[in-house]
């Protein structure tokens, strides 16, 4: 579904991807690991369309390299920023309305999926987005999304601040995801995640892929877990 091959990119001089390739297939959920400065954000930044960047991005055999963010967005790719990017002024499900590719077309999901999911949204369904903590922003941003009905959604870092109880309920939702034909593409730093919900990973180091393997092939690499993820 998603083939990266090649990717470079830069900010400014600097050079912060050299080569990177990926591809994530139907109903897959692949996830990217790596420390924190590799690369991993701007990899999924520039599939967004976010950074510059040279390589190809082929999204259903199409290619996406070079078209803008709201086109990419069309074509069926959702977004998930590390900074959440919620409308604060506006009420939770104003945020959940905003996501919805058409008013007039039913997509894979409801407001009310999203409310079975997170019941808490829908406790705050008409407070500002703004007064929410933390963690429920975080589940705010994550439905929005899905309120678009993308074909793969790329979601940066997820679970990072969330209580444990959060976290167990983000994990919940990922395999709904999957098990609606949507993949996943996953920026992620907590390794147990990764390793319990991915059919496949990549780890990234000095912003080019280190490995790619099954999660019982990276558990089986202490190795690559040393040298690339642990601190």
């Amino acid at each position: 579904m998603l083939e990266v091959k090649d990717l470079h990119a830069y900010y400014g001089k600097s050079h912060i991807l050299h080569g990177v390739h990926l591809r994530v297939g139907q109903g897959e959920i692949v996830s990217l690991l790596g420390r924190n400065g590799v690369g991993r954000s701007t990899t999924i930044k520039s599939i967004m369309g976010h950074v510059n960047s040279t390589g190809s991005v082929k999204f259903k055999g199409e290619e996406l390299n070079g078209h803008k963010t709201y086109m990419v967005a069309r074509k069926g790719l959702g977004y998930v920023p590390e900074n959440r990017e919620i409308f604060p002024s506006l009420t939770v499900k104003q945020n959940l309305l905003l996501g919805m590719k058409s008013s007039r077309q039913q997509g894979r999901w409801s407001i009310d999926d999203m409310y079975a999911i997170f019941p808490r949204l829908k406790e705050r369904a008409e407070a500002p987005a703004g007064v929410m903590s933390g963690g429920e922003q975080q589940m705010l941003t994550l439905c929005r999304t899905l309120m678009g009905d993308p074909d793969l959604v790329m979601i940066d870092e997820p679970t990072e601040g969330l209580a444990p109880k959060i976290v167990e309920q983000v994990a919940k939702l990922f395999e709904e995801i999957k098990n609606r034909g949507v993949s996943i593409l996953l920026v992620e730093q907590k390794l147990t995640i990764a390793l319990k919900i991915s059919q496949r990973l990549y780890v990234m180091g000095h912003g080019q892929i280190v490995f790619e393997g099954t999660p019982d092939g990276l558990r089986a690499n202490e190795a690559v877990r040393k040298e690339w993820l642990e601190v």
